[in-house]
């Protein structure tokens, strides 16, 4: 037998005991789907199916039958469930014969015959009085079901005592094998019992019709004596007398019986009052037990019992009854007020709201107890929301501080670090505490906190509704299948309603975060209710990030219990504010940061001569690209941000206004001295051999060494940064990187071309102006000088200022000494080249003289000299005579090698660098 439900469980049997025939309630679960489903029914292993009436899947009523056990289980058998168990018992009580004079302690019920067949008393069975076989014939049962006889003969029964007695039916059923003779046998045994009822009925009569003549003699001889009796005057008539010997009579019988029939009345009252107060103690110890169930919190005993109780008493018309049945009344009246405050009381478990919607239902609360639970729940959500603001604005709520260790920037901060590694030649360290206090913003907590409090309430309030919906409040299993079906019609007439109440709880939550962080988007009718953070610090994209994120978090929860999405799509709406909103601030501060970051210059270089500015730059932009991750990626049923009409980004020329770093650049490089404080030394690493360890302590940079550093910066942004920011462009999914860098380094060269003139105008002008005033020095003269004995002052001199400025160079950076020199040399070989230009005629010491000092400068410099300082020495040589005696060629190497010679240590800085010359 397949079981699609659980087998019968009994769980209850009132009464408890009684004698044969006596009418229980069974109470138990899953006790069958319908009548034809239940199959048996035993009670002290007597069957009693005959009996049973299915009212429920928790009732059957039946009568106990005449068992064998004085005391045994109830099991019911149905063909869903099979063979059940119980886990109550009956007693069957065997009361004896008692005299109406014999003494007793207990209260004996009469009783007559109970007919199982037609559930009538009856002192005599009313089979005896049904004739077995009337044709008086063998009985042939035939095989022809009943169902198809049912449908031959409707409304007919093959009963003889029924009112639609049908004589074919009879005969079908119980005659379908005799013979035609055996029939018409038959037939004349019903007409000899008729004949024989007629003459039996008459005969009778007449035998008696002698007796009927003698008592009409003998009345009226009776009549005749009492006319003619002429003592009634005296004593009265004879029947006065007979009379009076009755009466004297009855009264001797009373006299000598009162006291028993006076003990018998006593007996009688007390047998009846202890008898209802026995088979009535369950309703009069109803109120006590009532009080004692629900203090113990057992409401399913208090339920079970006052059903129990209305059934039985609900209408009784017993004075006493009544007054008991009201007192329990008042018992549950006072209970379903508590469990409508306790229903309705706030907070509580979806399972707490169940339990107490499913005990009012059963009590036949008033109202509709799971809709006010709903209500009294929207309303609690919805001030949980407005408090949680409140609370934030009132300073109640104190910020939540962090210590951290080591990372001292937020999470995501911290995070990025990591990612946006650097590769750089020097290890470079910003200065800062080694702990420091975090502390998350408010505007964070209160969404946070805001968005806990709706995935917390939202999704019990919306379960709960889904169970009134279809009908599980009430009834798991079905069996309550009346309020099921009151359950889904209430819902489905409140389905609007509810609606309201869900976009009443998501606008309100969209008009908290709203006046939180997009207040301009809000009606100023509503800024007072929702606004109110005007005196908040603005957040900066880290902390947006992190509310696009709980924001989001909040709308899949709420996706995840299928809430339709027109009622969430303001929440979309919101996100795709906050995500724009996100961008522009990040893009704003971003840009504000790297204004501002020409105030952290400390011109404090590393060992590839430049500062920390560039690694700040790098910073920031890496820091905004992470910050764009969160707003910019597309979660499923959102929109794109890079594809809407007013996207900040819809142009990559946004991402420009970010190189206002180059902006600051060019503005350190503008600044005097007077405008720096800086109490840094020039980092130079002694352990490298190429540095040239000329600092001190309290040294500041001059303008010119600022220009340098500056330069030095600009290569390195040229070299390394702008293509480590492309590729985080392209990491991040942005198109036209190629345009980015493009720009990013026409700016960059164009300003290292400014500040590259600018530092070789300072430096070169004063050293090739010194060269015209210290040839002529002492009025020197071409035409009329004496014989060349070595290389003049005024060309070491210019070698020293050139020496010096190699020594600032190299001291910054190296890769910048081979342009910087090739540009001073070029400019002193143009001057040296006019100067030669403009002697009108030269003696022959003074073509020597000229030639010696410009071979020794040309020597000095040549790893330095590019093609145009090359043509310069070319045309100042080829402005000087030419030396024809070979005792000149030979003073002129002497002198040469001797100068060389002389100044071997300072020409040494031309020799070393054997990096190639790059045409600036």
């Amino acid at each position: 037998m397949s079981r699609a439900r659980p087998p019968p469980l009994v769980t209850g049997i009132s009464p408890k005991e009684g004698a044969a025939w006596t009418k229980v309630t069974i109470r138990g679960e899953n006790l069958g789907t319908g009548p034809a489903d239940l199959i048996g029914l035993s009670i002290c292993g007597h069957n009693c199916m005959l009996t049973a009436e299915w009212m429920s899947a928790s009732k059957i009523v039946c009568r106990v039958g005449p068992a064998k056990d004085d005391k045994g289980e109830i099991i019911v058998t149905t063909k869903s469930g099979g063979l059940g168990t119980s886990t109550v018992s009956f007693k069957l009580l065997r009361p004896d014969r008692i005299g109406i004079l014999d003494q007793s302690a207990v209260w004996v019920d009469e009783f007559n015959y109970y007919d199982m067949r037609t559930d009538r008393n009856k002192g005599i069975s009313p089979l005896s009085l049904r004739p077995s076989n009337p044709l008086g014939i063998d009985i042939d049962k035939g095989k022809i079901p009943q169902k198809d006889i049912d449908q031959i003969f409707p409304g007919m029964s093959g009963d003889f005592t029924s009112e639609n007695f049908s004589a074919t039916w009879y005969l079908i059923e119980n005659h379908t094998g005799s013979s035609f003779d055996q029939l018409k046998i038959g037939a004349n045994n019903l007409k000899k019992q008729a004949t024989k009822k007629n003459e039996g009925s008459l005969a009778y009569v007449k035998g008696g019709l002698s007796t009927f003549f003698e008592a009409q003699d003998a009345l009226a001889a009776i009549h005749q004596r009492l006319e003619s009796d002429g003592t009634e005057k005296v004593e009265g008539s004879m029947t006065q007398r007979l009379e009076n010997i009755l009466n004297r009579a009855s009264d001797t019988a009373d006299t000598l019986f009162q006291e028993v029939l006076g003990r018998k009345d006593k007996a009688d009252s007390t047998r009846n009052a202890l008898n209802v107060l026995q088979r009535f103690k369950f309703l009069f110890n109803l109120p006590l037990n009532i009080e004692r169930n629900i203090q113990k919190g057992d409401y399913d005993v208090v339920i079970n019992d006052y059903e129990k109780a209305k059934s039985l008493f609900g209408n009784t018309e017993v004075p006493v009854f009544k007054k008991v049945y009201a007192e329990v009344e008042t018992r549950i009246g006072a209970l379903r007020r508590l469990l409508l405050e306790k229903l309705l009381q706030t907070p509580s478990t979806l399972h707490d709201q169940k339990r107490y919607i499913r005990y009012l239902s059963d009590l036949h609360a008033p109202g509709d107890p799971a809709w006010q639970c709903i209500y009294a729940q929207h309303k609690w959500i919805l001030q949980l929301m407005q408090d949680c603001r409140d609370e934030f604005l009132s300073g109640q709520r104190g910020v939540r501080a962090l210590d951290l260790e080591g990372d001292t920037r937020p999470p995501t901060l911290g995070r990025l670090s990591h990612t946006s590694s650097l590769n750089r030649g020097g290890s470079l360290h910003s200065s800062r505490p080694n702990t420091w206090r975090f502390e998350t913003p408010q505007l964070v907590q209160f969404v946070g906190k805001l968005s806990d409090v709706v995935i917390g309430q939202l999704p019990n309030f919306w379960k709960l509704w889904i169970s009134y919906v279809n009908g599980s409040l009430f009834s798991e299993t079905g069996e309550k299948s009346g309020q099921v079906e009151k359950s889904k019609k209430n819902a489905r007439q409140r389905q609007n309603d509810f609606k309201k109440m869900i976009e009443e709880l998501t606008n309100r939550l969209v008009r908290l975060i709203r006046g939180a962080l997009l207040p301009t988007t809000l009606p100023p009718a509503e800024l007072n209710f929702y606004g109110g953070w005007e005196g908040k610090t603005e957040l900066t994209g880290v902390w947006l990030t992190q509310i696009i994120h709980t924001v989001r978090g909040c709308h899949e929860a709420l996706s995840a219990l299928e809430i339709p999405n027109d009622l969430l799509q303001v929440i979309s709406d919101l996100l795709l504010d906050l995500r724009v909103h996100c961008l522009m601030m990040t893009l704003l501060h971003t840009t504000e940061d790297v204004k501002r970051l020409a105030v952290k210059e400390d011109w404090v270089v590393d060992n590839e001569g430049i500062t920390s500015l560039p690694y700040h730059f790098e910073q920031c932009v890496v820091q905004m690209l992470q910050s764009f991750k969160e707003p910019l990626e597309t979660k499923p049923g959102e929109i794109n941000v890079r594809y809407l009409p007013t996207n900040p980004f819809g142009s990559i020329d946004s991402f420009l206004k970010v190189l206002a770093f180059i902006n600051c650049l060019e503005q350190l490089s503008m600044k005097t001295d007077g405008d720096i404080q800086v109490s840094h030394n020039i980092s130079v690493d002694l352990s490298s051999p190429d540095r040239f360890a000329a600092a001190h302590e309290d040294f500041s940079p001059t303008s010119e060494q600022r220009l340098l550093i500056i330069l030095s910066n600009c290569q390195y942004l040229e070299r390394r940064t702008f293509l480590n920011l492309a590729d985080h462009f392209e990491k991040h999914g942005f198109t036209g990187t190629e345009k980015i860098t493009r720009v990013s380094m026409d700016a960059i060269r164009e300003l290292d071309r400014k500040l590259f003139e600018a530092y070789i105008e300072r430096r070169a002008d004063p050293i090739a102006g010194s060269l015209e005033p210290g040839i002529y020095a002492g009025y020197f003269d071409w035409r009329d000088c004496q014989t060349p004995s070595g290389v003049r002052n005024y060309l070491k001199e210019a070698l020293v200022s050139i020496i010096a400025v190699h020594a600032e160079v190299f001291t910054v950076s190296k890769d910048l000494v081979p342009p910087v020199l090739s540009r001073i040399v070029t400019s002193v070989a143009d001057e040296m080249c006019r100067l030669m230009q403009c002697v009108s005629s030269f003696s022959k010491n003074g073509a020597l003289q000229a030639r010696l000092e410009l071979c020794a400068l040309r020597d000095a410099v040549a790893t330095y000299i590019n093609p145009d300082s090359n043509t310069s020495f070319k045309l100042a040589l080829e402005a000087l005579p030419q030396l024809h005696s070979g005792g000149d060629k030979k003073l002129l190497e002497e002198l040469l090698n001797k100068f060389k010679s002389s100044m071997h240590l300072q020409l040494t800085c031309f020799q070393s660098s054997n990096i190639p010359l790059v045409k600036r």
